[in-house]
């Protein structure tokens, strides 16, 4: 593997943070709860009650199929549209009452836009061998995914523009990692704003798949008040986040309810080539304005 990589994995063996993935009483909870798989179609969204009507397929060992209501989260509140095909997690509750977890979108376009883009970025992944990452100088990765609002994202979408790219996870607590990543990436978009800088995408992709569905970003970013005009949350199949980390050179694992992982951000030309890296969080805003105006 390339220098740069050895680099990374000498870093990640002996001084990488381990990211606790944040578990609320709640989510604990949930975890010991029983989920069961649904399959269905948004009847009706109930913004402010955050429940939706759904008419779903027989979930065995639950409940037939049938039409009924559903708590959800706010972001998949926001998300849930009338008529749109879903799948998710049933957690029943010992008061009778429904909710919905894990939600992401099933129609048949989105899907296998999806599944299409994972199955061409493992073959260059495998292709690519043990040359998988790339290094400044290099394009990026065609990718297909899902950002914060459930839709399809390819990486065509985004030529013609600058990107500046990172990879996080919304339960990282860690104040060092995820959190200041992001703070980072909100700086330097208010500063880009303010020098006039247009054409420019911001982009953070999950390294936590299995947890942040697009309802979940959309969640995180609300939260923080981020400006989404410019700014998305993407998250997909495992093995396609997977080989993108390969490809942009993150490293991970799970150690239990561990997440160790490194830490990277890049800066993207118009034509799709990678332009910057830097790794960790110690960089300024400023320096990545700084190479966007030039």
């Amino acid at each position: 593997m390339k220098h740069v990589v050895i680099g990374l994995v000498l870093s990640f063996a002996i001084a990488v943070t381990g990211c606790r993935r944040a578990q609320s009483a709640a989510a604990s909870s949930a975890a010991e709860e029983k989920t069961y798989p649904l399959k269905g179609e948004i009847v009706s969204v109930d913004q402010a009650r955050h429940v939706l009507v759904v008419t779903h397929e027989d979930i065995p060992g639950l409940m037939p199929g049938m039409t009924m209501e559903f708590s959800v989260s706010a972001g998949d509140a926001a998300n849930a549209k009338a008529g749109q095909r879903i799948r998710a997690q049933v957690i029943p509750s010992k008061t009778g009452n429904f909710r919905l977890e894990q939600i992401w979108p099933d129609d048949e376009t989105s899907v296998s836009a999806v599944e299409a883009g994972a199955k061409a970025l493992r073959q260059d992944t495998m292709i690519r061998g043990r040359g998988a990452y790339r290094e400044v100088g290099e394009n990026m990765p065609d990718f297909t995914l899902y950002d914060q609002n459930g839709r399809v994202v390819q990486a065509g979408r985004f030529r013609g523009k600058m990107v500046m790219m990172n990879f996080i996870f919304t339960r990282c607590p860690v104040a060092n990692m995820c959190p200041a990543a992001t703070q980072k990436m909100m700086a330097t978009q208010s500063l880009a704003r303010k020098a006039g800088i247009k054409d420019v995408e911001f982009v953070s992709i999950t390294l936590d798949p299995a947890y942040d569905t697009p309802g979940v970003l959309k969640g995180y970013a609300a939260e923080r008040g981020i400006d989404t005009s410019n700014f998305s949350f993407l998250t997909g199949p495992e093995n396609a986040i997977k080989d993108l980390l390969a490809q942009f050179g993150v490293l991970e694992e799970f150690d239990g309810p561990l997440l160790k992982h490194t830490l990277a951000t890049l800066l993207i030309s118009p034509e799709g080539k990678i332009i910057h890296r830097a790794d960790g969080t110690v960089w300024e805003p400023q320096d990545f304005v700084a190479k966007m105006q030039r």
